[in-house]
């Protein structure tokens, strides 16, 4: 499970009672952030992006889907172009018939 705190109105609130907030369900959760929820799932897709064995990659020619059933947070696209371009051939974006290039090595 995963929690985020997150305050939307310009208050003024203490460092602390974000800590107080998270003394309870810190329990029982994998990860806490205290941002909105794109942050928290840009969070979550770095984690698993880091996972990745990206020498797969190396010297290829590689599409960043852009079309998914769940929205991908603009962070998670950032995240993997920047980590491909410094093994991949080339990166594009988008689908195989209709795709944007971004980078190609010289």
């Amino acid at each position: 499970m995963y929690v985020t705190v997150y305050c939307s109105t310009d208050a003024i609130v203490p460092g602390w009672a974000f800590m107080l907030l998270i003394v309870k369900p810190s329990l029982f959760v994998d990860k806490i952030v205290i941002s909105d929820l794109e942050v928290l799932e840009t969070a979550l897709y770095e984690e698993a992006l880091s996972k990745i064995d990206l020498s797969i990659y190396e010297n290829k020619y590689v599409i960043i889907k852009g079309c998914a059933n769940k929205p991908v947070p603009q962070g998670a696209y950032l995240n993997i172009t920047n980590k491909l371009i410094r093994v991949a051939k080339s990166v594009m974006y988008g689908e195989a018939c209709s795709s944007v290039l971004l980078y190609r090595r010289k």
